[in-house]
C-alpha cells in the first residue's frame, strides 16, 4: 500500500510532466504513447485493449491506426516477441519490440517506445528501496501479467534473477506498466502499454515460452563503454556488453546463465 501511495503522489507530481513529453514529436520511429479511452478503473480494461490492438473490427476511433500517431500493424500480433529497454535518461529512455521474422529464425525490430517515466539513473537496482530500474536480462511468462494492475496494465520483469540473487540485490516486482509514474519500474503511457501487452500476450498464447526483457544502461557501443571507464559500474556494464554485442551479431536473444558471478551467453537448443 505504502508503494502504490508513493506512486499516487509521483503520477500528480510528475506523471503530468512526463505525459507532456509523451505527447510531443511523435514519429514512426519513436512512439511517444499517450491516452487511452479505456479507463484503468474498467475491470475489462486487459481484454478491451487485446482486442483494439488485435482486430482491425473493434477499432473504433477516427484516427487510421496504421498512421500517426499509432503507426500500428495488426498483423504483427501474433508474432514471437523480444524487449529490449535502453534506459539511457528520463528524457531519452527507449523500449524496443522486435518480432521474430514470419520468413527468417531473426528478429526484426517492429517499433520504439519512448518509456515515460523510470525512477533512479543508469546503474543496476542493488537493493530494495533503492528507486533504481534494473538492468540485466530477464523474461516474462504468463504469471507474470497482471491485467489488474493498479498501473493500467503491467507485466513482472522477474528481478531478482540469478545474477541478482548471486550478489545478494534485493527487491521484487519490478514491472514494465502504464500511467507513466515510477518508483523502480519503467513506466509507459496508457496506450505505449496497451500495445506492448497485446503483443506479448499473444505471443505467449501462440506458445512463446517466455518473453526476453534485455535491460541496458544505454547503446552499449565500445565508443560509448569506452567513455564510462571511471565509473563504478563498468566491469558490471563490461559484462552486459557481451549479450548486447551477442543480440547484434545474431538477432536473436542468447540463452543466458550465470556462472561465477558473471552474466554468460550461448546459442538456444
Amino acid at each position: 500500500m505504502k508503494r502504490f501511495l508513493i506512486g499516487l503522489f509521483l503520477y500528480f507530481l510528475i506523471g503530468g510532466c512526463g505525459w507532456l513529453f509523451a505527447a510531443e514529436d511523435a514519429s514512426e520511429s519513436v512512439f511517444h504513447g499517450g491516452k487511452s479511452e479505456i479507463l484503468s478503473s474498467d475491470p475489462d480494461r486487459a481484454t478491451k485493449a487485446i482486442r483494439k490492438w488485435s482486430e482491425p473490427s473493434e477499432w473504433n476511433e477516427k484516427d487510421d491506426p496504421e498512421d500517426t500517431p499509432y503507426f500500428w500493424d495488426f498483423d504483427a500480433v501474433g508474432r514471437q516477441v523480444f524487449i529490449r529497454i535502453i534506459k539511457n535518461d528520463n528524457r531519452e529512455g527507449e523500449l524496443e519490440v522486435w518480432l521474430k521474422g514470419r520468413e527468417s529464425q531473426v528478429f526484426e525490430l517492429f517499433k520504439t517506445y519512448r518509456i515515460a517515466f523510470f525512477s533512479g539513473e543508469v546503474g543496476p537496482k542493488t537493493a530494495e528501496g533503492d528507486w533504481q530500474a534494473p538492468e540485466g536480462f530477464y523474461y516474462i511468462k504468463r504469471s507474470r501479467m497482471n491485467p489488474a494492475s493498479n498501473y493500467h496494465l503491467s507485466m513482472d520483469i522477474g528481478y531478482p534473477n540469478a545474477y541478482d540473487r548471486h550478489h545478494e540485490r534485493t527487491g521484487d516486482y519490478l514491472m514494465i506498466h502504464g500511467k507513466s509514474v515510477s518508483i523502480g519500474c519503467f513506466a509507459m503511457t496508457d496506450a505505449s502499454i496497451e500495445q506492448i501487452y497485446t503483443l506479448v500476450d499473444a505471443a505467449l498464447k501462440n506458445g512463446q515460452a517466455v518473453i526476453r526483457v534485455h535491460c541496458f544502461p544505454f547503446r552499449m557501443s565500445a565508443t560509448t563503454l569506452e567513455k564510462k571507464t571511471d565509473s563504478r559500474h563498468f566491469e558490471f556494464w563490461e559484462n552486459l556488453s557481451e549479450g548486447w554485442d551477442w543480440f547484434e551479431a545474431h538477432l536473436v536473444p542468447p540463452d543466458v546463465g550465470v556462472i561465477d558471478g558473471r552474466y554468460v551467453f550461448s546459442h538456444l537448443p
